[in-house]
């Protein structure tokens, strides 16, 4: 699964920071996903999770859901056996738990580097950015609205990461393009400036078809009818609602055999209980819901059970995000998929902190833990969520994928073999001596420890003499040499040309909408 890098390393720097760089170029390892070799951790038994997936059941036959501005959503429900009034459906226990057997236990979505392929569901796990914010945020230029610029940057910039695994989608939103024809630059990036798989768009039906079409056109017709090679991410407008926007857009990329992440965003206190364990049916009601609809459209279609608990100041009504109860409520929700079989996206590196400090880091690793123990296998909001979601950091899109590494290692696991116990070690060495110059420490010393590429773990006088940086500054430089460095990676000349005209004429086709 590792690729070994062509990239030639600098020779012309110097000390131990030079060293470090040069070790991870010459190593050269990138993974297209992570293979966990830690467990996942199961923290409600039998009898919890049974009265959690009862109250679902409830919530499913007794209240319902809305289904709004889709009528050929509800005329499927009502044939799948569904009681439905108006734009209310009813779902009787067992229902929908039936209709989702169809769904695929683990499935690959392909990226045009087949070397950058992920799988999905099982053990793997897949690193993608920060998705959806209207801002952009770096130390030089302070918040301001996001461009198309930006969003060309933070393609590059997951790119160049050897700790994310997919382009992601909305990075944050070209602003300075109009709603209705963004998403048809946002595609073009992601295959132009990545060769890793991405997300489509969403926030209408033509518009996911527009990003259909541009991946069919990437991967040809053939190959994009029998495989996955785009996803959209879809949300519940929580509590109890799927809205039309998107599920004809979840029925256009299930109905052409695409991938559909299905997500609840569940703010408790104002979209849903303030109690993780009713959060929690609610969330597995929605999800529920939407993954089997996917099903109805096309049996066997690619879904992610999603789910983004969070929280709220009772006090004031803001939301928070990265703390302790959404992160415990992962853990569950990590459960209750698994009962269901389907691969799971949950939690993310979530802070409300303004800035990339002290805040935005203890929040973050708090929930990317949580993602990484209640087995998520799809990960978006990996790097670059700051302000809570509203705005896309730089310098902490590159705090959050040196994380991303540490994740990597951590879910290595340990590693007990002969050579690991290093016996023979202990007799070459002998007591009281060190172990620096050893055979054992020589053959493991380039791969022993995760070597961080922004922590700075030199003597504090040193520190100071090279003046004194923390790491948002650090991390400033780090994607501003990232950027000036960056080779965008070849692309088929004919199917450049073939993506860029079809862009220019669907953006012809149209006047631009501002709203």
């Amino acid at each position: 699964m590792t690729v070994d890098a062509v990239v030639e390393p600098a020779r012309s720097r110097s000390g131990r920071a030079a060293r470090r760089a040069e070790r991870a170029v010459v190593k050269g390892v990138h993974t297209p996903y992570i293979v966990r070799g830690i467990p996942t951790y199961d923290i409600l038994g039998e009898e919890s999770l049974l009265r959690i997936e009862h109250a679902a059941d409830r919530i499913l036959a007794e209240t319902g859901l809305d289904f709004r501005d889709d009528d050929e959503a509800l005329a499927l429900w009502r044939k799948a056996g569904a009681k439905v009034d108006g734009i209310r459906v009813r779902f009787e226990p067992g229902m929908l738990r039936e209709i989702l057997k169809t769904a695929p236990r683990e499935f690959t979505q392909h990226a045009r580097n087949p070397m950058n392929s992920v799988r999905i569901g099982g053990k793997n796990v897949v690193f993608a950015p920060a998705y959806g914010s209207p801002f952009v945020m770096d130390l030089d230029k302070g918040r301001r609205f996001g461009t198309l610029e930006d969003f060309e940057n933070f393609v590059k910039l997951a790119q160049s990461s050897p700790w994310l695994h997919h382009s992601g989608g909305t990075i944050c939103e070209p602003t300075d393009v109009a709603v209705n024809k963004r998403h048809l630059d946002m595609v073009y990036a992601h295959i132009r400036y990545s060769d890793r798989a991405f997300l489509g768009s969403v926030t209408a039906e033509e518009r996911a078809e527009d990003s259909i079409d541009m991946a069919r056109l990437l991967f040809g017709e053939a190959f994009a009818a029998e495989n996955c090679v785009i996803m959209g991410n879809f949300n519940v407008n929580s509590p109890l609602v799927w809205d039309g926007t998107m599920t004809k857009g979840l029925r256009a990329y299930a109905r052409a055999g695409q991938g559909v992440v299905l997500v609840p965003f569940i703010l408790g206190g104002a979209m849903g209980p303030v109690t993780n364990a009713g959060a929690i049916a609610q969330s597995l009601a929605e999800t529920m819901a939407g993954c089997a609809l996917a099903q109805l459209e096309r049996p066997g279609a690619p879904v992610v059970f999603g789910n983004f608990l969070s929280s709220m100041s009772l006090r004031s009504g803001s939301p928070t995000f990265g703390t302790p109860e959404p992160a415990i409520g992962s853990m569950v929700i990590g459960q209750l998929a698994r009962r269901l079989g389907l691969p799971l996206r949950c939690s993310g590196n979530f802070t409300n902190s303004k800035l990339p400090d002290a805040q935005a880091m203890m929040e973050g690793t708090m929930s990317m833990l949580a993602a990484v123990q209640c087995g998520a296998n799809y990960v978006l909001h990996s790097a670059g969520f700051l302000d809570g979601l509203l705005s896309m950091s730089y310098e902490k899109f590159m705090l959050d994928c040196d994380l991303c590494g540490a994740l990597h290692s951590y879910m290595k696991g340990v590693e007990v073999t002969d050579d690991h116990l290093a016996v023979d070690a202990f007799a070459e060495v002998g007591p009281g001596n060190h172990f620096f110059g050893c055979n054992h420490t020589l053959q493991h010393y380039e791969a022993a420890f995760w070597d961080s590429a922004l922590s700075d773990n030199e003597p504090f006088e040193k520190w100071e003499a090279a003046g004194s940086t923390d790491s948002a500054t650090r991390a400033n430089k780090a994607w501003k040499k990232t950027l000036a460095e960056y080779q965008a990676p070849a692309l088929d000349e004919g199917i450049d040309e073939a993506l860029r005209d079809f862009v220019a004429q669907r953006k012809q086709a149209v006047a631009d909408q501002w709203y």
